[in-house]
């Protein structure tokens, strides 16, 4: 793709043949992922289009800054695609590879960017979509943001990045969410970190168009700040998850995913019972190996650079499609729709540790 200065609204594509829709207004590059039908999930030729047009913008002296943001009102991202992934190994095919490669190359590059990156993370923003919006300078979420690393429920990990950002959240929050998969809303996003601002979604057209006739005065970052400054807040009241801090922070430092179910089911505290038990119970339902890897590798990444953390996570897929749970969580969520997936091993007591520390075989600081 090749970027070109546009006058407002006019696309430099297709909308009805592309799946990543990008122009320029008023020195602002937008990328909108228009998948809007599949929840703007992310396929191989996506990321492809996506890292060829913020190269290309990171080198033209016309574009001051990049808007990230999925079309229709469900989503940002809900992820990768998935069942092409699935299909891919099936095949025999390296598609399943390179996409995990090329992926993790552009999340980077949004990490790096030399120019400020706004990520307006309305609807659904999982897995994949997390990866794209947590390398950027300005994340916006609004009362319908839904936010996830929900990877363990189909007996895979939290990847393009969780290792790095999910462990750098307070305490045990980011183990919490890492291990359970759960969703959280705006508010939970910015006591977090995760969000850096909260919009009402019904401000999000004149946002638009004020952007379209923002006036440049100081750095670009600064310009895009006070836009925002008039437009949203950067914290909300009643964060659940600052109510829940202290417990979360006890029963996710416990050494490992069996000890810490086992210690939730032992809560007799009455304003503790009915979380902790519903917290029991859905760990229980995910992957009990692709738990296990994730408690360990969010732990390591605590202490890994950005790019050392991408490396793990490389080194961990390498493996995963032969050795780990998501071709079985994918045929019984997505395949054949059972919703009953045979977990490899079955239970948390089945757990073998041994098994677990030799993912982590030959992945060192320098590389995989």
């Amino acid at each position: 793709m090749t970027a070109q200065a546009s006058s407002p609204r006019t696309p430099s594509m297709d909308a009805t043949q592309n799946e990543v829709l990008a122009e320029v207004r008023n020195h602002i590059g937008h990328l909108t992922l228009n998948r809007p039908a599949g929840l703007n999930a992310i396929t191989l030729d996506m990321v492809r289009q996506l890292q060829q047009q913020l190269d290309a913008w990171a080198t033209d002296a016309r574009v001051h800054a990049v808007v990230l943001r999925g079309a229709g009102e469900k989503a940002f991202c809900a992820g990768g695609d998935i069942r092409s992934l699935y299909d891919s190994f099936k095949s025999g095919d390296t598609l399943h590879e390179d996409f995990f490669v090329e992926e993790y190359a552009l999340d980077l590059t949004i990490h790096h960017y030399r120019k400020p990156v706004l990520a307006l993370m309305d609807g659904f923003v999982l897995g994949g979509g997390m990866g794209l919006v947590q390398g950027a300078d300005l994340r916006v979420v609004t009362e319908k943001s839904r936010l996830a690393m929900p990877e363990v429920a189909i007996g895979y990990f939290p990847d393009v990045g969780g290792s790095y950002f999910l462990s750098r959240i307070p305490g045990e929050l980011g183990i919490y969410l890492g291990v359970s998969g759960v969703q959280i809303r705006a508010a939970d996003a910015l006591y977090c970190g995760l969000a850096d601002w909260y919009v009402d979604s019904s401000r999000l057209a004149s946002l638009d168009e004020q952007l379209d006739h923002l006036e440049w005065h100081d750095t670009p970052l600064k310009d895009l700040q006070g836009l925002l400054a008039k437009n949203g807040v950067q914290t909300l009241a009643d964060a659940p998850l600052e109510k829940l801090r202290p417990v979360i922070d006890h029963f996710f430092a416990l050494p490992d995913v069996p000890s810490i179910v086992e210690q939730l089911r032992a809560v007799t505290v009455a304003d503790s019972h009915e979380w902790a038990t519903t917290t029991a119970d859905l760990l229980e339902t995910r992957s009990p190996l692709a738990m296990a890897v994730t408690l360990e590798m969010l732990r390591r990444g605590r202490h890994l650079s950005l790019e050392q953390c991408f490396a793990l996570e490389l080194h961990l897929d390498r493996q995963w499609f032969e050795r780990g749970d998501l071709i079985e969580g994918v045929r019984a969520l997505l395949i054949d729709k059972d919703k009953t997936p045979r977990w490899n091993p079955p239970t948390l007591a089945a757990l073998d540790a041994e098994h677990v520390a030799s993912f982590f075989h030959g992945f060192t600081e320098s590389g995989s």
